[in-house]
């Protein structure tokens, strides 16, 4: 009996012990979270100047946020210096003013991490570029097209866009040699890829990706419906193979930089951009999810919350959302705002990170005095952010 009642002691000292270390754990991530914000160089000046940007950094520590996503790759150009960028365009930087004899990413690094916050440099265009960008002068062959050959793409309705063919190995090749330039130099925490590492699905007809469906297909051509699921899924799935191929190179370089996806939800992003972050996120090849749900009412916003792919990411890896504080002639109240990083709070998502810089105080209906002192009160204590972790 003495031997018996000693196993049965030990079977609930152990039981004990894992259930202490599980609270443990699940305390340890409820004092973490991501309090993120996209700083961009479209609609905001917030980057055009040492002194602003420095200033802005600052402003968002008092704040308690503590992850940037700085834009590097945005209307064609780069806006860091590039060898890369220079030996593709002819062109080293944005010509932008304000970007001139100055090394944007490195300012930012340097001021973030004396104040301990994440820096995750952002691939905003990702395969985008403007029509009449030196980058698709210079390489028309890297364009994907409609059936009708055409290319443009009109952003917002208003901005003629040209998108690089993800499948092309060039392609391929310069966004790879980008983003290893900056993750070989820089020393950074992690870097972002968005939903534009995709391409509307209307495009996919260039001579190229229609070539390689041919060798795959017996000779048979694309379907000219571009939302055939299985068109759908073959261009969705070169993608997705190149990811994976991006992954290990990022990796090789430096393991601990993690590699963040910013995406809309996934139906959406799969039927309308080609981008199965789903698949991505099951092969292992996203350590930080952060999908965007911009919407203008709860009813929405918690549906998308409630999302099979997005509930099952959460399970995974940090799982984040992305919430917008406004637009230029789009103003949010901050009461939505509030709401909706609550709501992402009590079904225990990751944190959240807010598109975008300019919009947090200065596009809402309060006066930029009311705005930050709403988001002092939202983020009222100092948290590190989530990083990798496993639940299992």
């Amino acid at each position: 009996m003495k031997f018996l009642r000693l196993i049965f002691l030990f079977f609930v000292t152990c039981i004990f012990i894992y259930s202490f270390s599980q609270f443990s754990h699940s305390q340890s991530l409820k004092n973490r979270e991501i309090r993120g914000v996209w700083l961009t160089n479209i609609d905001s000046d917030v980057l055009f100047s040492q002194e602003k940007t420095k200033s802005s950094i600052e402003t968002l520590h008092q704040l308690n946020f503590n992850t940037v996503y700085p834009a590097v790759w945005n209307w064609g150009y780069t806006l860091y210096p590039s060898q890369v960028a220079k030996n593709i365009t002819g062109i080293k930087i944005d010509p932008t003013e304000g970007l001139q004899n100055r090394d944007l990413l490195a300012e930012i690094i340097t001021e973030a991490h004396d104040k301990k916050m994440a820096v995750i440099p952002w691939f905003e265009f990702g395969f985008m570029a403007p029509a009449d960008s030196q980058l698709a002068k210079l390489h028309p062959e890297w364009l994907t097209k409609r059936p009708d050959g055409s290319t443009i793409w009109l952003e917002g309705n208003v901005h003629e866009r040209v998108w690089l063919n993800p499948l092309n190995p060039q392609v391929q090749s310069f966004i790879s040699d980008l983003i290893l330039e900056i993750v070989t130099k820089y020393d950074i925490d992690g870097i972002q890829v968005d939903d534009h590492f995709g391409y509307p699905s209307e495009f996919g007809y260039d001579d190229y990706t229609v070539g390689l469906y041919r060798q795959e297909h017996n000779g048979k051509l694309p379907p000219l419906d571009k939302k055939n699921p299985e068109w759908v899924q073959w261009r969705a799935d070169k993608i997705t193979n190149y990811m994976e191929t991006l992954f290990h190179l990022i990796k090789k370089v430096k393991n601990n930089v993690i590699v963040s996806v910013s995406p809309n939800p996934q139906e959406f992003s799969k039927n309308e951009f080609l981008m199965d972050w789903a698949k991505w996120e099951r092969k292992g090849l996203i350590e930080e999810l952060i999908v965007q749900i911009y919407r203008n009412n709860m009813d929405s916003f918690n549906r998308e919350l409630a999302q099979k792919d997005l509930q099952l990411a959460k399970d995974h890896i940090p799982t984040a959302i992305g919430i917008l504080s406004g637009l230029k002639g789009r103003s949010i109240g901050f009461d939505l705002i509030n709401e909706q990083v609550n709501s992402t709070r009590e079904k225990d998502f990751s944190g959240v990170s807010f598109f975008f810089y300019e919009s947090l105080w200065n596009f809402g209906p309060e006066t930029v005095q009311e705005r930050q002192s709403s988001f002092q009160n939202l983020f009222s204590q100092k948290l590190d952010r989530l990083t990798i972790y496993n639940k299992s």
